[in-house]
């Protein structure tokens, strides 16, 4: 072989091992890493395989983390350079990482994505999802708060089972009627614990009176927190109220010791197997005729870390998440937090209607915050309630200082 000859093949083995070279790092997948508290049989798992199926380049590796561990450990993870790409995070906690850049401002590309379109979410988690008038991230579901009531019990006390309470005057006339010592029956239960979920259950009564957080001891949030001591000291909820959770609370509704409850749609399917009865759901009462609805907001939003180095394949897979947002509620139970995504239809007459309720409560619901404080917002509030429950304090002194407190907190 001569030299020239030589040299040719040298170069073409030197450009076909090069071209060879350049299809391998193009078949390289993007690797995503993404962490959520969902167990197996919830979204976030199950979306990522349905995502790693379609086998389009990019990757996305899952992580379980507590809820506990959630906050302290996804910002520690973030200040050193190790956050994933993408993180479910609790709504009323999306605002502190958004306000401090932590989260990928979506703004533009969500302007430009056919998935995701910010008219089709309900207003109370887009909210959550926002901050400084920037999207920070995409609801992922939601959740929200109602009235439960025993049709049965209502009977039994003369009261119309299709006439449940409307405003806040009727609910404590209503539980005075319905709770009934000898049979160890209390009129209502809920959740006022010093914890996340009394601040849940509480707030969408103070926003119901006019009130905010920035302004939680007004007139109707008083009002309010009148009303919830007013049901605990003329014993129509149960004493344990204060330290039970709303899950315990509801299972009080369930065995029939208490003729209305305040849950969610979390209950729903416990309910119908564990409520021997007729029961009903309806809208979180109003302090009177006419008066502007709330409701709490509850689950996560997605979110991706600003410091990922593959923003845009990031996005793709929050997009695709979004596409499968209509099989929310079929496939893990789940309502999305979409207005455009009418529930299907279960074929359960009752917990069909349950769920219309609650879709319908959804139209108010508002989130908490948003506020890169929320925990100690929160907290505030939350001794607040405990302190004027207990007979420490009255309403409206135990509200002032939660408003000062929040005051401080804010700065």
């Amino acid at each position: 072989m001569g030299i020239r000859t030589y040299m040719i093949a040298v170069a073409t083995a030197l450009a076909t091992s090069t071209s060879l070279f350049a299809l391998g790092a193009q078949a390289e997948d993007v690797k995503l890493t993404l962490w959520s508290l969902d167990r197996d049989i919830q979204p976030a798992p199950n979306l990522i395989k349905e995502f790693n199926a379609q086998k389009n380049g990019i990757e996305i590796e899952y992580r379980q983390i507590q809820f506990d561990d959630v906050v302290s450990e996804a910002m520690r993870a973030y200040s050193t350079g190790n956050a994933p790409d993408i993180i479910t995070i609790d709504n009323p906690n999306h605002a502190m990482f958004a306000s401090r850049k932590a989260f990928l401002d979506l703004t533009e590309m969500i302007a430009k994505s056919t998935a995701i379109k910010p008219e089709n979410y309900f207003p109370g988690p887009l909210a959550s999802a926002t901050w400084d008038g920037k999207y920070y991230g995409v609801p992922k579901a939601t959740n929200t708060i109602a009235l439960y009531y025993n049709k049965d019990l209502f009977k039994a006390a003369g009261l119309d089972p299709k006439k449940p309470p409307q405003t806040w005057d009727e609910l404590l006339e209503t539980a005075k009627k319905l709770t009934d010592p000898s049979k160890n029956v209390y009129g209502i239960t809920f959740s006022a614990k010093a914890n996340e979920e009394g601040t849940f259950q509480f707030l969408p009564w103070a926003q119901m009176g006019g009130a905010t957080y920035k302004s939680i001891n007004s007139e109707g949030a008083v009002r309010a927190l009148t009303i919830w001591k007013q049901l605990l000291d003329g014993k129509m909820a149960s004493p344990d109220t204060l330290t039970r959770s709303q899950w315990d609370a509801t299972a009080t509704f369930n065995a029939g010791n208490a003729a209305m409850a305040i849950s969610g749609p979390w209950e729903i399917d416990r309910m119908l197997t564990d409520a021997k009865f007729d029961w009903g759901t309806a809208l979180l009462p109003v302090p009177q005729q006419g008066a502007e609805r709330s409701s709490a907001m509850g689950d996560y939003n997605w979110a991706i870390f600003s410091n990922t180095k593959h923003p845009k394949e990031a996005f793709k897979a929050l997009e695709f998440f979004a596409s499968k947002d209509v099989t929310m509620y079929k496939d893990f139970g789940q309502i999305p937090a979409r207005s455009d995504l009418p529930i299907p239809p279960t074929g359960n007459v009752l917990k069909d209607a349950a769920l219309k309720t609650f879709v319908e409560q959804l139209k108010y619901a508002k989130p908490r915050g948003p506020s890169p404080e929320w925990p100690k917002i929160s907290k505030a509030i939350q001794d607040a309630v405990q302190a004027a429950l207990t007979g420490q304090m009255e309403p409206k002194a135990a509200l002032d200082q939660a408003a000062e407190k929040i005051k401080l907190i804010e700065g």
